[in-house]
């Protein structure tokens, strides 16, 4: 288990964490003809919204209450109440979210009463469901604000089941995802189910709203893909739940108390352990054989750890992530040999007790530069922000999270599944062989290894064994 150092500084030195307020409205960005308002100043949406699209190369529609001073001391109820208004009398959304901020939560604003006012002086707004959630920027980050937002869509939409414990004929079943996976990566696992027969019913679901597509309008207002609220109420049919993710465990939790329908719990989708439970799961849940082709994407994995061993094993990385992707890299990175010298993480969590490391860290990328210079690391992994890090170290980054502002197509990479294990494992060989640490030194001792055993073995006068030959 990991030592976890909590903060013992007064501030934050390049800060590593996004906010909770930004992961609430990340998850209604999931959910169609939706939208977020977020319940703060003009400057709390802007700031996110600039990240958002930058890391989506999409247009973002984002709502604010706009409080400003006198709202600020005076009360800042009437501004969420004209704030609903006016988006149904505009857009007449299913779906609009209230993330708070920190202003507005230090302020002490009752968003669940304000919302209770806009009920009873609008009620001809029935047909829109709103979900205020609170999350506030000093409390959390990115990942802990996307499932407290479906948390909240869950405990407001999902109406108790007359009948518990679903339907075990039925075909569809639920997938709670959380904060750390692209589009891409929904995709992918909506791939894998459908491959079993089954019919996924994503929440949230980012593969039909932000994956990178040209819509028939050149500008919509609300979301253009995503889970349908109808779908909510549904979801107590399912035959069963997979819950990707720990930070999702509270929606999983109370989406059981609701539904009583059974659930798998997987802390990610990366690496060949974590997969082979999954699609054993599917398996079990179907009674189907594995599909031809995830077999085939199985070994081509397999195939890729033994290529990229030469690279990693023994190798030394540092993470900066959220909980859950940290685990999950944490995992991927142990089972080939690569030891986690530095872990830095932007809020706690229990999960952090599991990943592979000798201590954690609840930091910035400042303590990331200190940890991965004492340990002695080969590479970085982190979002955009850890580009000056890298540069600073000397050392090759892997760009992994959120945001990724200065690349394109952030959403339209997979990282989960055997296909997107395996690629993950030749971005970061491929990130040694680029620099000094890389695999030519390895590969050079390996063949001279294969030269003395064969010499040993055939004599000076016989014939050697061609080195292109020996596999692995």
């Amino acid at each position: 288990m990991a030592d976890i150092i909590k903060r013992n500084k007064a501030l934050s030195v390049s800060p590593l964490k996004a906010s909770s307020s930004l992961g609430a409205a990340l998850a209604f960005l999931g959910i169609r003809d939706s939208i977020a308002m977020l319940h703060g100043a003009q400057g709390c949406t802007a700031y996110g919204k600039i990240y958002l699209i930058g890391h989506f190369r999409e247009p973002v529609a984002l709502q604010t209450t706009a409080m400003d001073q006198v709202s600020t001391i005076m009360g800042s109820d009437e501004n969420v109440v004209e704030g609903l208004k006016t988006l149904y009398d505009k857009f007449q959304p299913a779906l609009v979210g209230i993330p708070t901020t920190g202003l507005s939560e230090t302020q002490g604003a009752d968003v669940n009463g304000a919302v209770a006012t806009f009920r009873k002086a609008h009620p001809e707004c029935f047909k829109t469901a709103v979900v205020p959630v609170e999350t506030p920027d000093y409390v959390g980050s990115l990942e802990a604000g996307f499932a407290k937002a479906v948390y909240e869509m869950i405990n407001r939409l999902v109406p108790e089941a007359k009948k518990k414990g679903g339907v075990a004929t039925n075909r569809q079943v639920n997938i709670l995802v959380n904060a750390s996976l692209t589009p891409a990566d929904i995709d992918e696992i909506k791939d894998m189910v459908e491959a079993f027969g089954l019919l996924p019913i994503v929440l949230p679901d980012l593969s039909t709203s932000l994956d990178g597509h040209l819509d028939e309008k050149d500008f919509n207002p609300l979301t253009t893909g995503g889970t349908c609220v109808g779908d909510f109420e549904i979801l107590h049919k399912a035959s069963a739940t997979i819950v990707i993710g720990a930070s999702m465990a509270p929606a999983a939790d109370l989406l059981l108390e609701r539904t009583g329908v059974p659930d798998h719990r997987f802390d990610h989708l990366m690496g060949l352990e974590a997969m082979d439970r999954f699609i054993l799961t599917l398996h079990d849940l179907t009674g189907r054989p594995v599909p031809k082709r995830i077999e085939r994407h199985r070994q081509q994995l397999q195939d890729a750890m033994l290529d990229t061993h030469f690279n990693l094993g023994m190798g030394r990385a540092a993470v900066a992530a959220d909980p859950d992707l940290l685990k999950a890299f944490s995992d991927l990175l142990a089972g080939m040999g690569c030891e986690l010298v530095a872990a830095v993480a932007p809020s706690n969590s229990a999960l952090l007790k599991q990943v592979f490391a000798k201590e954690v860290k609840i930091g910035d990328l400042q303590e990331l530069e200190k940890f991965a210079e004492a340990g002695g690391a080969d590479l970085l992994i982190g979002n955009a922000h850890c580009a000056a890090s890298a540069e600073r170290l000397g050392l090759p980054l892997l760009r992994a999270g959120f945001p990724q502002y200065d690349r394109m197509g952030a959403s339209s990479r997979c990282w989960v599944g055997y296909k997107g294990s395996k690629q993950t494992l030749f971005d970061l060989a491929n990130l040694l062989i680029e620099t000094e640490q890389g695999a030519v030194e390895p590969y050079r001792s390996i063949y001279a290894q294969v030269q003395d055993r064969e010499g040993e073995s055939h004599g000076p006068d016989q014939p050697h064994a061609h080195f292109g030959g020996w596999h692995h």
